[in-house]
This record gives structure tokens, sequence and C-alpha cells, in this order.
């Protein structure tokens, strides 16, 4: 395809087997950031929570992002290096021993001075890819959207994100994201407004865009994510229809459980390939989602999204504290209760025994 007008020439790429693994459909869990009782980072866990990663099967790591608690780039913990290293660090050597390729992205945030920093730190530590947050830029147009993502792809290939207002993201504009989508090295998007009509903006924004077949899409839908992976979109765009489908997960919700969850992607691919729709899948996406619901807060406002993950964690052995980088960022009240209730309720989604079985092999 020729480039359309606005496309970047010479950006730079990830290699060529990260694109190809990208368009596959895997699963990216949001990594979360390990601290001691006392608040201190905790490498000897962080460095276990990539190795149960790699074990039950993960593509790859998002890293530095909004599970990974944005807090980490703030002068009084400074721990945004030391955290993307260690992740890179440590995933480079399972690969080497296993054999594998694991994608790395960066999360990229702040203004655009701080986002090209990051940008440029994320590429010397080996990160193929950043995943580029809007919410420092609230009030910017669509124009200054689009420059500030040019002026990051620059340095690094960009995945784009859609970060749910509830968050801290922003609403994005249909044109938005068609002309994101213009920017030649963006590699895919991930897709977590929470909101089916923004979904859908998405989609259809990059099939308009002409790029549907180099942009790949991912959902960040925790409250949705088999129901994304099952639905193939049809997009008009004049006389011709396009077919399109989200194929795979960078989530929050994956960065626990997931050995479970390197599992439903299989189910849901081999369904795709199946062509037919199993009235058990309907069933099973309820389910996910009323996991999501006790571990993201849904009750209240997400407040405890981050908490929750970090509590399972916590219970499985792979944290020494569920704490997080800000005090009061902690469980709801009945969060903990809802957390029982779906690990009670649906044992088959919960990976506790794998963890147990490897547990003390990824503290070595």
């Amino acid at each position: 395809m020729a480039p359309s007008k606005g496309m970047q020439q010479n950006a730079p790429m990830p290699p060529e087997w990260a694109i190809q693994s990208i368009r596959s459909g895997i699963v990216i869990p949001a990594h979360p950031l390990a601290l001691d009782a006392e608040g201190n980072f905790d490498r000897r866990r962080q460095r276990a929570l990539t190795r149960y990663y790699h074990a039950a099967g993960a593509g790859g790591l998002a890293v530095g992002v909004h599970t990974t608690q944005f807090q980490i780039r703030e002068p009084q913990h400074n721990l945004l290096r030391p955290v993307l290293e260690l992740a890179a660090e440590t995933a480079r050597d399972l690969d080497a021993a296993g054999g594998r390729q694991t994608v790395l992205i960066a999360g990229i945030c702040g203004q655009t001075d701080q986002a090209i920093d990051e940008a440029r730190l994320a590429r010397d530590l080996g990160y193929h890819i950043g995943l580029l947050s809007l919410a420092a830029l609230p009030d910017a147009s669509d124009d200054q959207l689009i420059e500030h993502c040019r002026a990051v792809a620059e340095r690094i290939p960009i995945f784009g994100f859609y970060l749910q207002p509830a968050v801290g993201g922003r609403v994005l504009s249909v044109d938005f994201w068609r002309r994101l989508a213009g920017i030649s090295n963006l590699v895919g998007i991930k897709i977590s407004p929470f909101d089916r009509y923004k979904t859908l903006d998405v989609v259809r924004a990059v099939v308009e865009s002409g790029r549907g077949n180099d942009v790949t899409l991912y959902t960040g839908n925790d409250d949705a994510i088999v129901l994304d992976l099952l639905t193939d979109y049809e997009i008009r765009v004049n006389d011709y229809v396009k077919r399109i489908q989200i194929v795979g997960g960078l989530l929050g919700h994956w960065a626990c459980w997931t050995q479970k969850a390197v599992e439903l992607l299989q189910t849901c691919k081999s369904a795709r390939g199946a062509d037919q729709m199993q009235r058990g899948l309907l069933t099973l996406a309820t389910q996910v989602t009323d996991c999501n619901a006790a571990l993201f807060d849904a009750a209240n406002g997400f407040a405890g999204c981050i908490a929750g993950i970090q509590e399972v964690l916590y219970r499985q052995g792979l944290l020494s504290s569920p704490r997080c980088l800000d005090p009061e960022e902690r469980l709801s009240p009945g969060q903990r209760d809802e957390i029982d209730r779906v690990c009670d309720a649906y044992p088959h989604l919960i990976d506790d025994e794998f963890v147990s079985r490897n547990l003390k092999a990824w503290l070595r």
C-alpha cells in the first residue's frame, strides 16, 4: 500500500518477528510493580513476576503502564528505569534459555518532552514498542495529539492506547484514530475505553484509514475480553466490506491468573477458526467479566483496579506485600469479599495450582 498523506518515512520499526507475533494474537500482561512491606522496590519479586508470565506462555510484556503504577516516574520514587531494565533483562535471559522471543512494550507517558525521553529510554533498554498514553494531554486538539504521537514515533514504534476516562484517560475522536493509523510505524492499538461505542470507533477508523491489514487490534477492555476476542467486525468503506478482528489482549486483568488467560485466548482462537459460536463461550464471557468486576472494583468506579491485582498476586505468594506506591491505592470496602467470591465461583479461571507448583523456582 502506498503511504497515505502524513505517513512517516524511514520510521523505526520493530523486528519482523515481533510484528508477526503481535499479528498472530498473543497474551500481553500489564506488568505490576512488586513492593515489600515497607514500600521499597522488591527486585526479587519483580523478577519472579516476569518469570511467571513467561512460564505461563505470555508472548509479550507491557511494562511501565497503568498497572505498573504511573507513580514510578515521580522523582521521589525514580523507578521507571529500574523497572523497565529489570523486566527486559529477565525476559531476555528467559528467552535465551528457552529458545523463545518475547515482545517488550514500554508505557510512554507525559507531555511531549517527557514522552520523547521515555521513548528513548525504552529503545535504549531494548524495548520493541511504546504504548502511548495521552492522559497527560486532556485538552489537546486532534492536531496537537497527532503531532505528539508523531514525535514519539520518530524514536520508537508505537501502540495506540484508548485508556478509559474512569482511570485517567480521555475521549478520542474517530478522526483522531483515523489519522493515527496514518503513522507508518503504528503497530497496533490497545482498545480499552470500556465502552462498546468507542471500541467500534477505533475499529471503524482503522479500516477507513486503509491500514486494516497493518494495524493490529488488541483488547484492553477488561470488562469484555471474551466478546472482543470472538467478534468479527464487518466495516463497509464505499462498496467494499472489510472483516477485521481483535486478535489478542494487552490487559491488566491478565496480570494475574495468566496461565488461564493463555488457555482462554487459545480457546477463542479455536472458536474463530471453526467459524461457529459455541454457546458455552458466551457463558464463559460473563464469568470472565464477573471476575474482572471483582479485580477492578467496578462497584466503586474502578478505585481498586490496581489493588485488586496486587491482592491476588500477594495471595499466590508472588508478591510479599499487596501495597502500592500511593498509600491511598488500596482495596475498596467489600472488594476482598468479591475476590473471594469469584475465586470460589470460577476455579477454572484461577491458576493457583500452577503458581504454587513453580513459585520456588521463580523466586530463586
